[in-house]
């Protein structure tokens, strides 16, 4: 087991074999996905020496590869991924695969049937996995839920991709650096015009009854002008007439399950832009038998003032309830208790 949040690449030994060897290498300035983003990252969760959503993750890797015209044996490797979780225990398995090199100069690479030959990194990060609540979804499987958050409209915005590129988690994501900067802009500002808050406020998940929830997340837009997902997640929404909140005091969680099951869920489309996210799929196939399954439906200007719910996810987190949404305009959506979370 390499040191932890250090890279190793991970080398197939024989197209008959299903492990792999570690080898820690420095990677090349001529590497692909250095010199392009020729390539596509996953992010994986362990608890207890196993993949969450391990199911998901090789489904990532079979898409991108197809998406990508990649050459990977995604039962082998997630073989080889399994072991690394099985010693790692609880933390986090970062994957990244680049194009290998090729003898075609520039950004040109000569297509198989198979695929082109790719460069697979792993790093493996000891760290806690939040699971102190759960929400079990209605075909069994358990998601984490995370303390109640607020979240910002940001002004930055995501590329629009042709077909085969959106939705993946590609290695191009300038526009998510930039947009997670503006986040920590507003929340260093909203720091220094409260010298009172204490420093841990804005990331903290231990806020007293009284306090302002901190923000959680920053809802983005791509080029077309439709709200998309946030800076590091999918976003869910419910809709009602409800007006401009004249308040955004946090509600209080309590245990009920109901919190996914009761209402109509909306998700945007990543048909255009934005990142088809493991988690997302995991709420979209859990509530696919429910009377009322995820609709996927644009998120615009005009619906953000009737958002009665709004939550982000991602594989690591689970799902992040949002108590209000501030928009460009500086007004505040507040969304009804989240009574129903746990």
């Amino acid at each position: 087991m390499p040191p932890s949040n250090s890279w190793i690449r991970l080398q197939p030994l024989s197209e008959a074999s299903d492990n792999a060897a570690e080898i820690a290498l420095t990677m090349s300035l001529d590497n692909r996905g250095l010199a392009y983003g020729d390539g596509f990252f996953t992010t994986m969760g362990v608890i207890d020496g196993l993949i969450l959503w391990s199911d998901y993750h090789q489904q990532r890797l079979d898409s991108h590869a197809d998406a990508l015209q990649l050459d990977i044996d995604s039962q082998a490797l997630l073989a080889t991924l399994q072991t690394q979780a099985k010693q790692l225990q609880q933390g986090m398995l970062k994957l990244i695969v680049t194009r290998a090199a090729q003898d075609v100069r520039g950004y040109g690479y000569a297509p198989s049937t198979s695929g082109s030959a790719c460069e697979v990194w792993l790093k493996s990060s000891a760290m806690p996995i939040a699971t102190a609540e759960q929400l079990r979804l209605p075909n069994g499987r358990l998601v984490p839920v995370q303390p109640v958050a607020s979240a910002t409209c940001l002004s930055s915005q995501l590329a629009c991709l042709p077909p085969p590129l959106a939705g993946l988690k590609s290695l191009n994501r300038l526009d998510n650096v930039l947009a997670s900067a503006e986040l920590q802009r507003v929340k260093a500002q909203i720091l220094k015009s409260n010298p009172f808050l204490p420093a841990n406020h804005l990331s903290s998940n231990h806020l007293s009854a009284s306090a302002e929830p901190n923000i959680g997340e920053g809802l983005l837009r791509d080029m077309s002008g439709h709200w998309v997902e946030g800076t590091m997640s999918n976003v869910f929404y419910q809709l009602s007439e409800s007006p401009f909140a004249k308040s955004s005091n946090p509600p209080h969680l309590q245990n009920n399950s109901n919190y996914l099951s009761t209402g109509q869920w909306y998700t945007p489309s990543m048909a255009q832009s934005g990142v088809a996210g493991v988690m997302r799929q995991v709420l979209i196939d859990g509530l696919s038998t429910t009377e009322q399954p995820v609709i996927i439906r644009s998120l615009s200007d005009k619906d953000l003032p009737h958002l009665s719910q709004l939550f982000f996810c991602n594989a690591l987190r689970g799902i992040m309830p949002m108590s209000s949404l501030k928009l460009l305009s500086g007004e505040v959506v507040g969304f009804k208790s989240q009574k129903n979370i746990g």
